[in-house]
């Protein structure tokens, strides 16, 4: 099964992707009345935390889908598939905007892994949209695996500076 055959599913049965995107900010909506000021305890930052990677991970993947259609693929707006493209997002904010009302987002173990895998996807965007826009064309005498080394260990670089740069003073 291809990604656009398992889309093509999802639209055509879309009960399954709508009662997955409801359900969701739904039990966010709940555990806000029952936990009302308990957010960070023990139960509820749990719950909170499996909701967050419940609609997170979809909802990223969607926005940097959509990214890639209308940036690299040049797909009209107009033939944006609502329950696949636009649903997931929806729900992600909803959710986080729900959960956020009841508890700090930073006292939900996991969260801050999520904002990081946003910012690594946001920052690899951003270096295949550079490259697909200068056209950059590299000739080169260099063996491929001694080019892809080097790319490696200047990744690790940029990787360890990332990390001193937003490590948090003591």
């Amino acid at each position: 099964m291809t990604l656009q055959e398992f889309f093509n599913f999802l639209v055509s049965n879309p009960v399954w992707i709508i009662s997955y995107f409801l359900l969701i900010p739904f039990t966010a909506w709940l555990a806000g009345i029952f936990g009302k000021g308990e957010g960070n305890m023990d139960p509820w930052k749990y719950l909170y935390s499996a909701l967050i990677y419940l609609v997170c991970v979809p909802g990223i993947f969607a926005i940097f889908f959509n990214l890639y259609l209308f940036i690299f693929e040049r797909r009209s707006i107009f033939q944006t598939e609502i329950f696949t493209q636009l649903l997931p997002i929806v729900s992600m904010f909803v959710t986080l905007l729900l959960i956020r009302r009841n508890v700090s987002l930073d006292l939900v173990p996991g969260f801050d892994k999520i904002t990081g895998l946003f910012m690594m996807i946001t920052a690899a965007f951003a270096f295949f949209w550079v490259l697909d826009k200068t056209h950059l064309i590299v000739i080169s005498y260099l063996p491929l695996w001694q080019g892809l080394l080097i790319f490696a260990g200047l990744l690790l670089v940029m990787r360890w500076g990332w990390g001193r740069l937003a490590k948090k003073p003591a």
